[in-house]
Formats: C-alpha cells, sequence, structure tokens
C-alpha cells in the first residue's frame, strides 16, 4: 500500500513538474490557462451564433419564408388571439433541448443549400413544392411525437370543461389510440397544400367552439 502511494504521489509530482516546465515562451500553466479561457469564448460565442439564429425575426429575414408561411402564420391564431401569447417560428420548429436543437441546425443547413439553388425563390416555385415540404415538417413532427406542440400544449395539463364538444370526443379518441398533435391539428399556423385531402373525421381547428 505504501509503494502504491509512492508511486502515486511519484506520477502527480512528475505531473505537476511538465504543467510549470516553460515551453520556448509560455509556462504550460499558462498555456492550459490560455487554453481555457479560449475554450470559455468559443463555446459562448457558439451559443450565441445558436441564440442569434434561433429568433423569428433571423427565420424571415429569408425572402421565401417572409412572403410565404409568414404572411399565412400572421393570420392565425398562434400569431393573435385573445390571451395575448404568441407562437413564433422557433417556437414551432426548433426543439428546446439543446443536443436537439443543435442537431435541427445541422439539419437547416440542407436549406441554405436549396437558398444558394433558388429551388422556392418564386411563388410558383414554392407552390409547386409545398405539399413535399409540408409533409417533410409533418413527418418530423410525427417521429418527434409533436415535441415543438408541446413545449406550449400538454395533454395532462388540458381542461376538457373549457373545449368543445367535439374537440372532447377527439381528444380522447387520439389519446386512446396514442395519436399525437400533428395527426390532427394539420394547417393551423400555415396554410394546407391545394393537393392537400383534409379528412373531415380527424381535422380539428385551433381554438374549435360547438
Amino acid at each position: 500500500m505504501k509503494e502504491l502511494l509512492k508511486r502515486i504521489k511519484e506520477k502527480s509530482r512528475k505531473i505537476w513538474e511538465i504543467i510549470k516546465k516553460p515551453t520556448a515562451k509560455y509556462s504550460m500553466g499558462a498555456l492550459v490557462g490560455g487554453g481555457m479561457i479560449t475554450g470559455v469564448v468559443l463555446w459562448g460565442g457558439f451559443n450565441w451564433s445558436m441564440e442569434l439564429t434561433n429568433t423569428e425575426t433571423f427565420c424571415i429575414s429569408c425572402h421565401e419564408m417572409r412572403v410565404n408561411v409568414f404572411e399565412e402564420y400572421k393570420n392565425t391564431i398562434h400569431y393573435n388571439n385573445r390571451s395575448g401569447v404568441r407562437a413564433t417560428c422557433p417556437d414551432c420548429h426548433v426543439p428546446k433541448e439543446w443536443h436537439w436543437k443543435v442537431l435541427r441546425k445541422i439539419k437547416a443547413t440542407n436549406e441554405l443549400y436549396h437558398k444558394v439553388l433558388g429551388s422556392v425563390n418564386t411563388k410558383e416555385k414554392f407552390n409547386a413544392k409545398r405539399l413535399q415540404l409540408a409533409r417533410n415538417v409533418w413527418k418530423t413532427m410525427k417521429d418527434t411525437d409533436s415535441r415543438e406542440c408541446r413545449n406550449c400544449h400538454d395533454f395532462e395539463s388540458m381542461d376538457y370543461t373549457l373545449q368543445g364538444r367535439r374537440a372532447i370526443q377527439q381528444h380522447i379518441k387520439g389519446f386512446d389510440k396514442n395519436q399525437t398533435c400533428i395527426d390532427c391539428h394539420k394547417g393551423i399556423a400555415h396554410s394546407l397544400p391545394a393537393m392537400y385531402e383534409v379528412d373531415p373525421s380527424t381535422a380539428i381547428g385551433p381554438a374549435e367552439e360547438d
């Protein structure tokens, strides 16, 4: 045991000597300290950039978004409602959890690629691809169990007494079938593609009344 402690002590002493040992200009300690400061600055800059690109202002700085889906969104209950609570682009399209947010930002580079190509830079091009774009978003929401919807909406917090009769029935039915929000609530923040047919037995509006 004494021999083991002696070896540990000796190893620790050698490591400390390496840290104190100067390089051509700076000590190892100064280099480590400088590296830590640089890391903090880079990490802070990365997070700052993440938040800068996670605002509605940034989202609609893109012509394709501003003149198409954003104009539609301004006429919905998610933008203007009696409670004064507004869901912005990132609220619905970017996860809150950090690791999922980073993954979403990485995937978003594909959108930059198509921005350069001009894939949907006119209303005609946008409408031609609208169904495909919508299905991509719906699939993502389905795969994540409408994760971003649940940033604001929670099944367990619902007060059925404040809901319309049909909404109550549909919600209970949906829970029993393990459905997720997007299974029924399509087209409440953006217009449905012209080629998409709504199933009237499942479609529920954002503020349906009896």
